[in-house]
């Protein structure tokens, strides 16, 4: 359920992306044994909740989509209530989905970052080799190893962008590839900032201009791509970077070149 009634003073709203409310601070107030009583509308365990009777805070990290804390709502925010008035229930923590923050706080900009990110389906470079990852394909000793993103987009590399709100409250968040390390399977790792040129015949016998590598012997090599994403968030006042990494792997055999003589 959502958090009506009761709410608000201390440091209400962010000054990023909504202004501060110009209405007078609510008052907030617990009632027990039939006497109603006015107690503090924030403090360490969070903000003053009217509807739970307790003091809340957003989970961070929130539980995933699924997670039962959600009760099948897809909107709002997973809260991380405290019991500190009642002196029965005084210590009991509990999670709760609310559909606004407690008495109009803001929420916590990094939740919503996290919101976004989840939103973006980002994930590894589809890896793109030759010598191929193929069956019967075989790479030779010292020749030049093209590596590249083969399906290169905003998913794979970035930029992307998106946006996730609550309680009148938003924040942006943009992720991008830093770089892309290929782990090459003989000790060895490759670092490209770009996202590597795709192999064509008529390169030949040519080096990859942007990300590519030579074996010095002989083998069968699992490739390992990580990208090492950065996702820069900015709302309800504050700013942050969230770093991700994702991998794929492909397994290749380089071979020598057998010289027949008679």
């Amino acid at each position: 359920m959502g958090d009506p009634g009761g709410g608000g003073g201390g440091s209400g709203g962010g000054s990023g992306g909504a202004g501060r409310s110009t209405t007078p601070a609510r008052t907030c107030t617990y009632t027990l044994g039939g006497k109603k009583q006015t107690v503090p509308c924030s403090g360490k365990a969070g903000w003053w909740s009217q509807s739970e009777q307790a003091y809340c805070k957003a989970a961070s990290p929130q539980p995933p989509a699924g997670d039962p804390a959600w009760g099948g709502h897809t909107d709002g925010q997973i809260y991380e209530c405290t019991r500190s008035v009642d002196p029965r229930l005084v210590g009991v923590v509990y999670l709760v989905w609310l559909a606004q923050p407690p008495n109009g706080a803001p929420p916590d900009p990094r939740v919503l970052a996290q919101q976004a990110v989840a939103t973006m389906n980002l994930r590894a470079v589809t890896i793109g080799i030759v010598p191929e990852a193929s069956p019967g394909a075989v790479g030779v000793v010292g020749m030049p190893v093209w590596m590249w993103n083969a399906d290169d987009g905003a998913s794979t590399r970035g930029p992307m962008t998106k946006t996730a709100a609550a309680g009148g409250y938003a924040v942006s968040a943009t992720a991008r590839v830093t770089k892309v390390v290929w782990a090459m399977g003989d000790g060895e790792v490759v670092v490209c900032r770009a996202p590597g040129t795709p192999y064509a015949d008529r390169f030949g016998s040519q080096a990859s201009p942007d990300c590519g590598y030579r074996y010095d012997r002989q083998g069968r090599y699992t490739v390992r791509a990580t990208s090492y994403w950065s996702v820069d968030w900015a709302g309800v006042g504050q700013s942050g970077s969230i770093p991700l990494q994702f991998s794929d792997t492909a397994v290749i055999t380089v071979g020598e070149v057998q010289v027949l003589t008679q």
